[in-house]
């Protein structure tokens, strides 16, 4: 399993599973878990995410929000934390754009061309938001 921070702790938990929890940013931890690996020793391509996040749940409901009015989603559509722009809401590039113009009306901040294309859930969203009011 590749590592995306220096802070991270591999447990080998049997022959079969592994776990890795990777600290992400101030509060926001990423757990992975893969199970069986190939005879070479790589890790299969079964893996589960768990994300602990730290944003707020009143940033993310703001968030939800502004993607239900700029994407004009009924209101029977669910949006969670969890829901992917492009797949699980259809959301185009063009509406990506429009979706971060707004979160920077919104919370009053300015996200950078390379930080928006790390954005592919709510919950990212959220956390670079969080994380932007508080370097403000």
């Amino acid at each position: 399993m590749a590592s995306v921070s220096a802070n991270c702790l591999r447990f080998g938990c049997s022959a079969n599973q592994v776990f890795n929890i990777s600290k992400i940013s101030r509060g926001v931890k990423l757990v992975s878990m893969g199970w069986g690996r190939s005879t070479a020793g790589f890790p299969s391509l079964r893996t589960l995410r768990l994300r602990v996040a730290a944003a707020k749940s009143e940033t993310v409901e703001r968030v939800i929000n502004i993607v239900r009015k700029q994407l004009a989603l009924p209101p029977d559509t669910k949006v969670s934390p969890e829901s992917t722009f492009n797949k699980d809401l259809g959301a185009d590039s063009l509406d990506t754009v429009e979706i971060v113009m707004a979160l920077e009306e919104e919370f009053g901040i300015a996200v950078e061309e390379e930080n928006s294309e790390n954005i592919v859930t709510v919950q990212d969203a959220a956390d670079l938001i969080e994380k932007l009011v508080e370097k403000k």
